[in-house]
């Protein structure tokens, strides 16, 4: 990830308050990954291996990961107005932060409107319900897409700001992230679409998903805290 170019050179810091919004992008996903590993281990007949992260807004204490979506949500998108301006000066494309900011906006949506039971949690209900229960249920799904979808696209769209940038390392990163979060977010689909073989693992592969995708948005953040992407 090192600056390659002989003629790079390295500019000044971003102001203080870009830099807080940066922060943000820092510590968004410890943060979310942190609430929900505490509640998986603790919430009783919750399968983190098997079942979806949204399944921890359902029951008595689902609160908990209500505020957990809300908190993640601001965070992020708060990193995305950081980014969109700690790039503009190098004449960065909009569509990083916007994607990113969409991202953010994705998980307060998902927090505010819960999931339907799937896979069989809460206990007592079925492995796959047929339709949506409710309103919010498909508000929760469709404020998903940019969650699933918009970030691995953010990913494609930094590959070629990075190439530009003479980032190599940082382009390839960015690519091989959106390739594996979009094979990770297809492969927990079909397990939570009750696919056999997949369906007992399908929150593992979600949980992988997420983190493969909160560390490329940790790790852009550090890049952006440290210096910039330098020109070659």
């Amino acid at each position: 990830m090192s600056t390659s170019g002989p003629t790079a050179t390295r500019p000044a810091r971003p102001p203080a308050i870009t830099r807080a919004l940066l922060v943000c992008g820092v510590v968004a996903g410890p943060l979310f990954t942190l609430a929900w590993v505490v509640e998986g281990a603790t919430r009783a007949d919750y399968n983190p291996v098997r079942h979806p992260v949204s399944s921890l807004a359902l029951g008595a204490y689902g609160w908990t990961q209500v505020a957990n979506f809300l908190v993640a949500g601001i965070l992020s998108v708060a990193f995305a107005v950081g980014l969109w301006r700690a790039l503009r000066p190098w004449g960065g494309s909009t569509w990083g932060p916007v994607l990113i900011g969409a991202y953010g906006i994705g998980l307060i949506g998902a927090g505010i409107f819960p999931t339907d039971p799937v896979s069989g949690y809460p206990p007592g209900t079925p492995d796959q319900l047929v339709g949506y229960s409710s309103v919010p249920a498909l508000l929760h799904d469709l404020f998903s897409i940019p969650v699933f979808v918009g970030l691995p696209i953010a990913c494609f769209v930094f590959v070629r700001r990075f190439s530009r940038w003479g980032r190599r390392g940082w382009a390839i990163y960015s690519a091989l992230t959106g390739v594996v979060f979009t094979i990770g977010f297809v492969l927990a689909s079909l397990a939570f679409g009750q696919v056999a073989g997949l369906v007992e693992i399908g929150g593992l592969l979600q949980r992988l998903t997420i983190t493969v995708g909160w560390t490329w948005l940790l790790l852009l953040a550090v890049l952006l805290l440290r210096d910039r992407p330098l020109r070659s």
